[in-house]
């Protein structure tokens, strides 16, 4: 669940729903990345997908599946999950899931951002 993630967690298999998609944005090595909203019954979180793995994702009743490579880290003092190079990402149904948008695990606090100093 979402709620369970933490920094510095790895391999996670997470089920959730895309709310929101930030716009794309290219590195300066040519990568796309996306920043998403996801959320399951416990939560939101912000999602960092690169490259072909974000495909399958889109925003409204998309339900996918984080399947291993996938990891859990601090940017800016907020937690977030990422995409390892050998991350999977699934879609397994659509309009069938319930979510919470709240907490969003993703907003700064303290607990963060005294881990970011560690």
């Amino acid at each position: 669940l979402i709620k369970d993630i933490k920094p510095g967690l790895k391999n996670l298999n997470v089920i959730f729903i895309v709310l929101e998609i930030g716009r794309v944005t290219k590195t300066k090595d040519g990568h796309e990345v996306r920043s998403c909203k996801v959320a399951d019954k416990t939560g939101s979180i912000t999602l960092s997908v690169w490259d072909e793995i974000g495909g399958p994702i889109q925003p409204g009743g998309i339900k996918l599946r984080v399947i291993s490579g996938w990891y859990a880290s601090l940017w800016k003092g907020c937690l977030t999950l990422y995409t390892g190079r050998v991350g999977e990402l699934h879609k397994i149904g659509e309009f069938c899931m319930v979510y919470s948008e709240v907490p969003n695990f993703s907003e700064p606090n303290s607990e963060h951002i005294g881990q970011n100093k560690l």
